[in-house]
């Protein structure tokens, strides 16, 4: 028949055609196949741009969390810095309001902790807010009680004003001291703070919602998968 030539020429077009336009779907498309995290405080316009398929986009200067120098429960000296790459997860505490892990946030950071344990990506970062009590052989005896291990979750304290200066301007916190009664007490934040490894927040998460709690833990590996192919884009 005339027609049978015609036939196997379309149905070979086709074959090749197909795995041609999958892949661009894949490659153009597949990029956006979820929703990027938002990323958290002030921000401006640059005054440089970058190239989005051939359209000049300009450059966001975004806020980050500035470097710091702290001291974990081992008694080393701990920068920001010194995480590389790795996605953060921050909390604050104190060790006589949160005796033996009691507190919401540390009992949250204790569960994703157990968590993230075998994934080097992942570190988890506790902030004392009353270093006159938290030197490092109290946050020692501390960390044998939630299991933290420095490197991976690390409890930190040091110098009051630095420590002021990252959780309220770093991270946009709140801790202070009230009276309550006749004691003085620390109020603070019940939030854990995710980071991306250019020390960007990219989301807020109270530790007394499970809710946000679950959150958190979808959106740790979104940001992993975000890392990955940042690395791989090579920005």
């Amino acid at each position: 028949m005339k027609g049978t030539p015609i036939k196997k020429i379309l149905i070979l077009v086709t074959i090749l055609a197909v795995p041609g336009f999958l892949y661009y779907l894949l490659q153009e498309k597949g990029k956006n196949r979820y929703r990027p995290l938002p990323i958290f405080g002030h921000k401006e316009v640059a005054a440089t741009f970058h190239s989005v398929r051939g359209t000049q986009i300009p450059d966001t200067i975004y806020h980050v969390v500035n470097d710091f120098k702290l001291i974990n429960q081992n008694g080393d000296s701990v920068s920001l810095s010194k995480y590389g790459s790795n996605i953060l997860i921050l909390s604050l505490f104190y060790t006589k309001g949160d005796a033996n892990g009691a507190g919401a946030t540390t009992r949250a950071m204790k569960g994703f902790n157990e968590t993230y344990q075998h994934n080097k990506a992942v570190t988890f970062v506790g902030i004392s807010i009353d270093p006159e009590t938290d030197k490092p052989d109290v946050l020692a005896g501390y960390a044998k009680t939630l299991s933290a291990k420095a490197g991976k979750w690390d409890l930190l304290t040091g110098d009051s004003t630095q420590l002021s200066t990252l959780i309220k301007k770093g991270l946009s916190l709140d801790a202070h001291q009230e009276k309550i009664g006749t004691e003085n007490k620390f109020i603070h934040s019940n939030m854990l703070v995710l980071l991306d490894s250019h020390r960007r927040i990219r989301g807020y998460y109270e530790a007394t919602n499970q809710e946000a709690l679950t959150k958190l833990d979808d959106e740790i590996k979104v940001l992993l998968a975000e890392e990955l192919r940042n690395s791989r884009d090579g920005r």
